[in-house]
């Protein structure tokens, strides 16, 4: 499969499971882990591509990236798979509570 059989030239987003995925969510992430993996990284460009690739997580778990492909860089990958059990975490607890709220 070609990237624009995905997602044609002419679409430059698409939405998943309620989650809007843009062109270039995979690009961004692999940007962003570069710039989080390097130790002469200003903390400013640290703190920025982290909050990028947090914001990315959802897109990309929607995709299956992390289902496909594995970090290599050990803190990383670390980073991701706790960032991934916060997310369903958050996911239990807010299910949970509108669960608490149906009436019986």
């Amino acid at each position: 499969m070609r990237a624009e059989q995905v997602l044609p030239d002419s679409i430059n987003q698409t939405e998943i499971g309620g989650t809007t995925i843009r062109k270039g969510t995979v690009a961004a992430f692999l940007a962003n882990a570069r710039v989080w993996t390097d130790p002469n990284a200003s903390e400013a460009a640290y703190a920025e591509a982290e909050a990028d690739m947090v914001d990315a997580l959802p897109a990309l778990q929607l995709l299956g990236l992390f289902d496909v492909l594995e970090i290599r860089d050990h803190a990383l990958r670390e980073w991701v798979q706790m960032r991934q059990r916060q997310a369903l975490q958050s996911q239990a607890s807010t299910q949970s509570q509108a669960n608490s709220k149906e009436p019986s």
